[in-house]
Order: C-alpha cells, then sequence, then structure tokens
C-alpha cells in the first residue's frame, strides 16, 4: 500500500466524519423514531448500520472481512459507537503496518457510509429539521479529525445548488 493511498483513505474518513457530524448536530429527540414508512430504515437504525460499517471497515484494513450487525436503541449511544468506530478506523488507516485493501474500503463501507449520511440528511429534510447546504470543497475537513466535534461550516447558503440561476 502506498503512503497516498493511506492519505487518501484517511481524507476520506475525515470527510466522512464532517458530513455525518453536520447531519447528526441539533436533531430534536424525537429524530431519532422518524418513519419515513414501513421500507425505510429509522435514523436511529441508519446510525446503528453506521456503526457497525465502521468496525466491518476496521477490519478490513486489518486484513480481515469481519461483519457483525449490532446496535441498540439509544440514540446517544449509537452516535458515539458510530464515530468511536470511525476513530478505531481512522487508527487501523495510520497505522505502519496497514496491510488492508482500499478497493474493498472504498467500495464497501465508506462509500455505503456515505450513502446513508445522505440517507440521514433527506430523512432531516422530511422531518422538518433540513441541514443547510454548503460548499464542501471549501470545508475545513483534515486528516484525523473524525469525531463529532467538527469546524464549523465557512460556506453554507440558502437554497439548492443544483437549481439554474437565471
Amino acid at each position: 500500500m502506498h503512503h497516498s493511498d493511506q492519505r487518501a483513505l484517511r481524507q476520506l474518513a475525515a470527510t466522512l466524519a464532517y458530513r455525518a457530524a453536520k447531519v447528526l448536530r441539533d436533531v430534536p429527540p424525537s429524530f431519532a423514531h422518524y418513519s419515513a414508512g414501513e421500507s425505510t430504515r429509522t435514523p436511529l437504525r441508519i446510525v446503528a448500520h453506521l456503526a457497525d460499517l465502521m468496525a466491518w471497515g476496521t477490519s478490513i484494513a486489518r486484513g480481515g472481512y469481519e461483519w457483525q450487525a449490532g446496535g441498540g436503541d439509544d440514540w446517544t449511544s449509537e452516535v458515539e459507537r458510530f464515530f468511536s468506530g470511525l476513530a478505531a478506523l481512522d487508527a487501523a488507516l495510520a497505522a505502519e503496518d496497514f496491510t488492508g485493501s482500499a478497493d474493498k474500503l472504498i467500495q464497501g463501507p465508506l462509500a455505503d457510509a456515505l450513502t446513508h449520511v445522505g440517507q440521514l440528511a433527506m430523512l432531516r429534510g422530511m422531518a422538518g429539521v433540513p441541514v443547510r447546504p454548503e460548499s464542501y470543497a471549501k470545508a475545513a475537513i483534515t486528516i484525523g479529525r473524525v469525531g463529532r466535534e467538527q469546524a464549523a461550516a465557512a460556506r453554507e447558503f440558502d437554497g439548492d445548488a443544483s437549481v439554474a440561476r437565471k
């Protein structure tokens, strides 16, 4: 594994942390159990799955491939389990003896986690507590900063950036 691959994976982990922290910040207690229908996970179940993905990613980063579904019914505990799992993943990615598969990490747990953060953002909008859009390319995302505490958003805006301006 090249050092540049480890750096890219750690940047992706820090990006996941930044985006997840934003979508998990300032939600009302009722959000954990918000339901968009029978066939859609609640935010609590999505966060529990995110935590499971981080454990799986840590296993892959250490050369394994162990998956185990877990989690409970407490929002705060599951959010903490996700961020502590992300910290463990980042530590495994930073290890001198890193032997994991970058391809498996990207196409498995990291891409899946980003997808689920997007689902949480959509559910927040549906629940009436939308996330403000921002220019993520200009965000202060730092390798190794993978906890709940993230830099303040520097370039948030109102409206929808995908709507053509006249």
